[in-house]
């Protein structure tokens, strides 16, 4: 089945598959500040999708099944040298590009560290919020307009990915007040966000490492090595 109709179906009338409007990456600080509410909305509803007949964790592959038993398991998966495809044996990137052995070990021990806590977090997720893939109409509602890598897992992946692309807009911050303006209990808040953003940061820093795109790898290293002060303190 196509991806956009298998969403589709999995979330009825809620989620719209073809959004008008302008993207989301033209958005001014002032504009994202004002509006940023509907980003959250927007996610909050995408997680509020009823998934209890699909098992597994993990994107969604060909079939449109989560192919990971448990979390652990997609955390590993994903990192796997072996796996087919693009990233067939990608630690010969450690000799060859920016990401280094060291590096990707500490940050791999940190996302194992806090895995236990996205246990049983399974979630809908659009799991590629960078704002060129949003769109946001003339009522600043906010849409997500790329459903290629959606899949099972903890919600806060997508508040993350917000942040790992623009980390100056403090997402995890306007997050945590949000929640607590708004009666939102999300329990292990600090424990899930950094596990969900040290796991989608380091996969994003192979990526940019991968097509030698040192801009964007310093960049992305500068947030990771910046999140865990910010999160502590909030909580």
């Amino acid at each position: 089945m196509n991806r956009d109709i298998f969403i589709k179906n999995l979330t009825g009338d809620r989620i719209e598959m073809s959004p008008k409007g302008r993207c989301a990456n033209e958005l001014s600080v002032e504009e994202f500040e004002k509006g940023y509410e509907k980003f959250f909305e927007m996610i909050f509803e995408i997680a509020d999708t009823d998934v209890s007949s699909i098992t597994g964790y993990g994107e969604f592959n060909e079939d449109n099944k989560a192919p990971f038993a448990t979390f652990e398991e997609f955390v590993r998966e994903t990192f796997n040298e072996d796996q087919e495809g693009y990233w067939h044996n990608w630690t010969q990137m450690f000799e060859t590009t920016f990401l280094k052995k060291d590096y990707f070990d500490k940050i791999y021990a940190k996302i194992m560290q806090y895995a236990p806590y996205c246990e049983g977090q399974r979630f809908l997720a659009n799991n590629n919020t960078f704002f060129v893939n949003m769109i946001v109409d003339d009522a600043g509602k906010a849409y997500c307009a790329d459903w290629g890598r959606a899949g099972i897992m903890d919600f806060l992946m997508d508040f993350a990915i917000l942040d790992l692309n623009k980390p100056y807009l403090l997402v995890p911050e306007k997050l945590y007040e949000y929640a607590k303006r708004n009666n939102i209990d999300i329990k292990n808040y600090k424990e899930r966000f950094l596990c969900m953003a040290y796991f989608k940061g380091l996969h994003t820093l192979m990526w940019h490492a991968s097509i030698d795109d040192l801009e964007s790898c310093e960049s992305i290293t500068r947030s990771i090595n910046e999140l865990e002060e910010r999160m502590n303190k909030l909580v």
